[in-house]
């Protein structure tokens, strides 16, 4: 497998420009004041905030091998649409096994986003609470895509993330709610359901990459919106 292959966006053009226009609109808010106080409820300085979403936009460009798995077929340079997301099945040559790996701006950076969020406010129990309602309504709905890996429905961790953070303390919300977005999106999309990717033929399957991400940073979006 050529290292290139490794590194690439786990969304078709269009959808990751989408997720770009997103990101931008909110960056453009919080320039402008609209968003401060709601990123300060969340718990993030608004001097961070731009670095926060594009590192983890850009992010989702690299991933970091972990381990490999045998595979007797991979499907190599295509894109597969799943639940009305087009995800892209980077180009590989001679490479019969899946390997496994972590993606940078869908795994690595919420991850370390929601531990500092759950230490500083010490939402414990709710934190535990939320991620586990989180992954159990992913896992659920997690499906198999021959090509790509676990895919799970875009809307879904952010709208039972917010439920689940107003539900469980309305004080932090917003932070419970990315928290729980995040690491139960990772939890219940992927990590549950790494005995199912053999056999799909995905040439790499990134662990908060494709089939998760876009779940994953829309939950860190809703987060600001609910604050």
């Amino acid at each position: 497998m050529k290292s290139s292959s490794v590194h690439f966006f786990p969304l078709a053009f269009p959808f990751l420009l989408a997720l770009f226009i997103l990101a931008m609109l909110v960056i453009a808010l919080i320039e402008i004041g609209l968003l401060e106080y709601a990123y300060q409820k969340v718990g993030v300085d608004r001097r961070y905030v731009f670095a926060v979403l594009l590192l983890s936009l850009l992010g989702s460009y690299v991933n970091i091998p972990v381990a490999t798995l045998p595979a007797k077929e991979v499907l190599s340079n295509q894109e597969v649409a799943v639940y009305g997301i087009r995800y892209v099945i980077p180009q590989v040559e001679a490479w019969p096994r899946t390997l496994i790996a972590v993606n940078l701006g869908g795994a690595v950076v919420p991850t370390l986003l929601s531990l500092y969020l759950l230490l500083k406010n010490r939402l414990y129990g709710p934190g535990l609470a939320g991620v586990a309602i989180v992954a159990l309504v992913v896992y659920a709905m997690a499906r198999p895509v021959g090509g790509v890996g676990i895919a799970v429905p875009i809307f879904i961790p952010p709208l039972i993330a917010a439920l689940a953070g107003w539900v469980l303390s309305r004080q932090h919300a917003p932070a419970l709610a990315y928290i729980a977005g995040s690491l139960g999106t990772l939890i219940g999309g992927d990590l549950m359901n790494l005995g199912r990717v053999q056999g799909l033929g995905a040439p790499i399957v990134s662990i908060g990459g494709a089939g998760t991400f876009d779940g994953i940073f829309l939950a860190g979006i809703l987060a600001v919106l609910l604050a």
